[in-house]
């Protein structure tokens, strides 16, 4: 990297898609705010999924040599999809560890955090997930979420919803995408400072 101190960081031209796919933004796509052609070469994915990394201002980029390539999140950092064993593979490759909480968010879509991996659930698997809620250990009723879904945040508490994910039981909270990442203090858009 010493070869090259002067190489700018990147902004804008690299994002992450609600459902893992990493897509590439050229200047048309960022002047029209369309979402970029989806990568498609797996040695390409493959080198960008190793080196995705978050600086400590919660700013996701991926590290090409000497230069940082900032992500714009369409949602959360990491995208899971469920496997037909019931873990929890995120867009990187990687098996999600343990969650520790879930949340069903405003729009419906579902987040998941585990260790330091907060990620969305692929839309395509939120019927999956739908079917492992219970509460008092039956089956949850659609009618027993929408409540849950339209219930305020003091009444929220008065609901005992569990998801399993993988081999565990974790409780539902309800949350929307902006307030969980200022909770962890993750940036969705990352863009160059202004006094630079």
């Amino acid at each position: 990297m010493a070869k090259w101190p002067n190489v700018p960081h990147c902004y804008g031209w690299l994002a992450l898609d609600a459902r893992g796919n990493w897509r590439m933004r050229d200047e048309r796509a960022q002047a029209l705010n369309l979402a970029g052609d989806i990568i498609r070469n797996p040695t390409l994915q493959g080198f960008i999924n190793r080196n995705y990394l978050c600086d400590g201002n919660g700013n996701w980029y991926f590290q090409n040599g000497p230069q940082k390539v900032y992500v714009d999140l369409a949602a959360t950092p990491y995208i899971a999809q469920i496997l037909p064993d019931n873990q929890w593979r995120l867009h990187t490759g990687q098996i999600m560890p343990a969650a520790t909480r879930v949340w069903i968010l405003d729009d419906g879509n579902i987040v998941c955090l585990a260790d330091q991996f907060l990620s969305q659930l692929d839309d395509r698997d939120i019927a999956l997930f739908l079917e492992t809620l219970t509460e008092n250990q039956l089956p949850l009723s659609e009618t027993r979420l929408l409540e849950f879904m339209e219930a305020s945040a003091e009444a929220v508490s008065e609901f005992t919803i569990s998801a399993r994910i993988r081999d565990q039981e974790v409780r539902l909270e309800k949350s929307d995408l902006i307030s969980l990442m200022l909770e962890v203090a993750y940036c969705q858009q990352p863009r160059l400072p202004e006094n630079n």
